[in-house]
């Protein structure tokens, strides 16, 4: 003989006689949370996903590579890092002469040549990200963007059944302010 399966799909509303408002609220809470993780987290990933990597195709097309020459010579070895600031000048698209700072690997010497990115008032600017970068740093934006969604909503959603559990806690406390003194000489 097989044994029967008792437990019930959707319990939260099926008729019981000891179902209060509070649980049927409780189990519509529930639901709402889960599809707002669904679809909200959905929609937050893939709209900052979109939108970042159209910032950063952005960069791609305003910013060009530019030949420059280093203007002095940077030292063999860096304590912190492996790039220091050092004078460069260029030559702008429009033809005019720029110089300032930029960072540049060390142990280079005066008159190297080098490649800066300039932006497209001829300023110096950094290098935009690859397609791969910008692709990888997209779906961590984005996925940052879902769990930050999720989070906030579980948060929301906790704090509803911390309310509910406190009110249905109250409830029972003056139920039983009402009953127990009934049964406080019968023992045994």
């Amino acid at each position: 003989m097989r044994a029967r399966r008792t437990k019930k799909w959707l319990w939260r509303w099926r008729s019981n006689p000891l179902r209060r408002r509070d649980d049927i609220l409780e189990a519509w809470v529930v639901l709402a949370v889960w599809a707002l993780i669904a679809i909200g987290g959905t929609l937050a990933g893939a709209l900052t996903a979109g939108a970042a990597d159209d910032v950063f195709a952005q960069q791609r097309a305003e910013r060009t590579p530019v030949r420059a020459v280093l203007l002095s010579d940077t030292p063999r070895n860096g304590a912190k890092s492996y790039r220091a600031l050092a004078e460069v000048r260029w030559t702008a698209p429009d033809g005019s002469v720029h110089t300032d700072k930029a960072l540049v690997n060390y142990g280079q010497k005066a008159g190297s040549k080098i490649v800066v990115w300039t932006d497209e008032q001829g300023d110096l600017n950094t290098a935009p990200p690859s397609r791969t970068e910008a692709s990888v740093e997209a779906g961590l934006l984005g996925a940052a963007a879902a769990l930050a969604v999720s989070g906030v909503v579980v948060g929301a959603g906790g704090a509803a059944r911390w309310l509910l559990d406190r009110r249905r806690i109250s409830r029972w406390g003056r139920e039983w302010d009402l009953i127990g003194p009934r049964w406080g000489h019968k023992t045994g």
